[in-house]
């Protein structure tokens, strides 16, 4: 328990089991990286070469039994189906973190929710202040509130070998917040037509399936169909598929209770299954959902500057590379004046800085959301694609810049720190006691 007499520390270390975990989830999530760049760059390069045709009746063929209005295209079934696997890990990890992680604890839990609150609203009113009076355009003013965690690793990855590990704790952390955000966003907001008794039939197979994992009950040949079922009720409804995933993950138990063999009788089937669904999530679900999604023909430096000069574009832009670092940033720096807190010793504002920047990366979830405000395939989806591809681009190469610099310096210190231990591991300073 944190002792309240403690002084408040800003990007303090969490409890090691916490960062041991979260480390093991940022390996998986830079492979994840990796692989949805190179979905993007396979993606962008077909549909700009001259056999773009065949890319594009690749994403418009359709599959999936007519009967239950399932018969879809490759794009939606990657944007509704697939994506729902990826949404299910985030119920998992939402869960983990609040129910057994750092998050528990409300003192821990202020910091990244309030920057995650604020990397979305920034953004958001940056958006708005680019597309009032545009009409539909303001459909999209959540598309630059989120964040992707896989490219966002991948990149902190590439440049970062001796940052404080703090630094990568708080943007996991901040990702997982943001997500339950934008989950709520879509929810609420990309509804455009309701069945509530489809909804409510929808909620039979989320209790069914919750059930039988309280009493964890593993057969897939009992989860899976009612996982589907739950799926098909969702999509059916008008409410986003993906949130389907995200209530199941909800059910899955984080501890197992004390019926189950008491407080220390193990983990609950949430970290089973975060173990079984993660790699499939970020090795198939997320890349192949770019690999449609990110296939945007820019048409040459003409069709770039017609792009680029839609004030949506501008807003995406605008809200993910200035409205992103100025809402996390701004945000966390004002909580540790209010709070009187300390900065911990390990990290610098300029660290938070580059993080703030990274945060700007936004992939999978603003395409999402582009796709549901716009309509799939419309010249402002287009617009919409090219936008947060130049505004990830950017972000990335501002926060590398930043960061980079910044690992530069934690090197130096390690390699001095290190000439100053003679050979036996006494440092030097004490040699003439």
């Amino acid at each position: 328990m944190t002792d309240p007499t403690s002084p408040r520390r800003v990007f303090s270390r969490g409890s090691w089991s916490e960062t041991a975990r979260i480390a093991d989830v940022l390996r998986q999530e830079t492979v994840g990286g990796a692989l949805l760049l190179a979905a993007t760059l396979i993606a962008m390069t077909w549909a700009n070469s001259p056999w773009a045709d065949g890319y594009d009746a690749l994403r418009e063929l359709e599959i999936g039994p007519e009967t239950l209005h399932l018969h879809l295209s490759l794009e939606t079934w990657a944007a509704d189906g697939l994506l729902a696997i990826f949404f299910f890990v985030v119920g998992l990890e939402l869960k983990r973190e609040f129910v057994a992680g750092d998050l528990r604890d409300p003192r821990r839990a202020a910091l990244p929710i309030a920057a995650a609150i604020g990397g979305m609203a920034a953004p958001a009113l940056i958006f708005v202040g680019f597309n009032v009076g545009g009409g539909d355009a303001l459909r999209g003013w959540a598309i630059p509130t989120a964040t992707d965690i896989a490219f966002a690793v991948a990149v902190l990855a590439v440049i970062s070998t001796h940052l404080p590990s703090a630094l990568r704790t708080f943007l996991l952390t901040l990702a997982v917040v943001d997500d339950l955000l934008a989950i709520t966003i879509i929810a609420v907001f990309y509804t455009s037509e309701l069945d509530v008794l489809l909804l409510l039939a929808a909620f039979a197979p989320i209790v069914a399936f919750g059930a039988l994992v309280h009493f964890r009950i593993r057969a897939w040949w009992l989860l899976l169909p009612l996982a589907f079922a739950a799926w098909t009720l969702m999509h059916a409804s008008g409410v986003h598929a993906t949130v389907a995933g995200v209530l199941l993950g909800f059910t899955v138990p984080v501890v197992r209770s004390a019926a189950a063999g008491g407080p220390d009788a193990g983990p609950g089937l949430a970290e089973h299954f975060e173990h079984l669904f993660r790699p499939i999530s970020a090795g198939v679900a997320v890349p192949v959902f770019a690999f449609f999604a990110a296939g945007v023909t820019i048409g040459g430096w003409s069709g770039l500057t017609a792009s680029l000069s839609d004030s949506v574009a501008l807003g995406i832009i605008a809200g993910l590379v200035l409205g992103k670092p100025i809402g996390i940033f701004g945000t966390t720096f004002a909580l540790a004046k209010l709070t009187r807190a300390d900065l911990d010793p390990s990290v610098t504002w300029l660290d938070v800085l580059g993080v703030s920047l990274l945060a700007g990366i936004g992939f999978t979830v603003s395409l999402l959301i582009g796709d549901l405000a716009f309509g799939q395939g419309s010249e402002r989806d287009e617009h919409v694609k090219v936008a947060v591809l130049v505004a990830s681009a950017t972000a990335s190469v501002l926060a590398a810049v930043l960061l980079r610099s910044r690992n530069r310096t934690y090197r130096r210190i390690e390699e001095e720190e290190t000439r100053d231990v003679d050979n036996d591991g006494v440092p030097d300073v004490y040699q003439n006691d």
